[in-house]
């Protein structure tokens, strides 16, 4: 007996099998891109917070600040900006009182920088060892870098003042006279020195603190028992694992000594400050640009000067690199 085979009229839908498989392949396609997108895109907007902060804030004033430095621009007149080229810069690299700032910027941020890093390492070696109250004499050491520039400035004013100043006081009662201060071409540096090497000594004593915790317990036993004292795993071991920290440390100062300018400004109570002193005896490149574009109100040489700072910086860091790699390559 024959069978007929049924056959599907046209409006019959299809089987719900035939139905659903091509929405969800397509539904997985679609998928399979937002994947691929996200995984592509969430870096970038992780990171895109940082960029537009550092265009708004870091970027675009940089740029601007090159702008202005091509042009006449005044305090009293900042709607009018006349184009004057690389005058503004020809006009202080001919101007003896920059290459005056530029020394005392170099000098002063030498005589901070090396004995305060000096210091800063010997305080961390004796730190890491086991002492007893050894987190009350970190903060002890931290409290100079929580003090405002203005606070510590001051205070070292009144240390440092000609008549009636505290070391004047003892210099006196030692039998060694007094000192004008700041008035000295080097006495004057040396009391700017004091203030950022007492300010900062505590911020980077507790950096090589951290970088000597972080050395392998085993090469100091390894020394130990080879007969080596203190001072030679110090010298053999601690220094050689601190160099990329030291490194660090020199190149931070130096950006900061570039920086220096809230300790000149106040450091004979904010009178002669702005100047540098009454021969510019203390003067450094922030105090410089300070005086073009506050005090004179040009605008045009106090970007140039920013510009030049900044081209300085770049030189520093450069050699610092060389000199980094070289430390390196002849360690290796």
């Amino acid at each position: 007996m024959a069978t007929s085979t049924p056959t599907r009229d046209a409006h019959t839908p299809p089987p719900s099998g035939s139905q659903h498989k091509p929405v969800n392949a397509r539904r997985q396609t679609w998928r399979g891109r937002l994947w691929r997108f996200d995984d592509k895109a969430s870096p970038y907007a992780y990171i895109a917070p940082f960029f537009l902060v550092f265009g708004a804030f870091g970027l675009y004033p940089l740029i601007y600040t090159g702008w202005i430095a091509l042009h006449r621009v005044e305090m009293t007149g900042l709607d009018r900006m006349e184009w004057v080229g690389w005058a503004n810069f020809d006009r202080i690299l001919h101007d003896a009182e920059f290459w005056t700032a530029v020394s005392n910027t170099f000098l002063i941020g030498v005589m901070s920088t090396v004995p305060q890093l000096l210091v800063a390492l010997g305080l961390a070696h004796l730190l890491n060892y086991k002492l007893r109250a050894s987190t009350f004499w970190r903060t002890v050491i931290l409290t100079p870098y929580a003090t405002s520039v203005a606070s510590a400035a001051l205070v070292f004013a009144l240390v440092f003042r000609a008549d009636g100043g505290l070391l004047n006081w003892v210099l006196h009662f030692v039998g060694l006279g007094d000192t004008n201060w700041a008035n000295g071409h080097w006495t004057s540096k040396i009391a700017i020195s004091v203030i950022v090497i007492w300010r900062w000594t505590g911020y980077n004593t507790l950096i090589y603190l951290a970088a000597m915790q972080a050395v392998p317990t085993d090469l100091y036993e390894a020394a130990s028992l080879d007969g080596a004292s203190r001072w030679q795993q110090f010298r053999k071991v601690t220094i050689p694992s601190l160099r990329p920290t030291i490194l660090f440390t020199i190149v931070i100062s130096t950006i900061g000594s570039m920086q220096l300018f809230g300790e000149p400004l106040l450091l004979e109570g904010g009178t002669l400050g702005a100047i540098g002193g009454n021969e510019h005896q203390y003067e450094t490149l922030s105090v410089y640009l300070y005086n073009y574009g506050w005090n004179l109100g040009h605008l045009g040489p106090a970007a140039a000067v920013a510009w030049a700072m900044l081209a300085l910086l770049l030189i520093i860091a450069a050699v610092n690199w060389l000199f980094g790699r070289f430390v390196r390559t002849s360690a290796v």
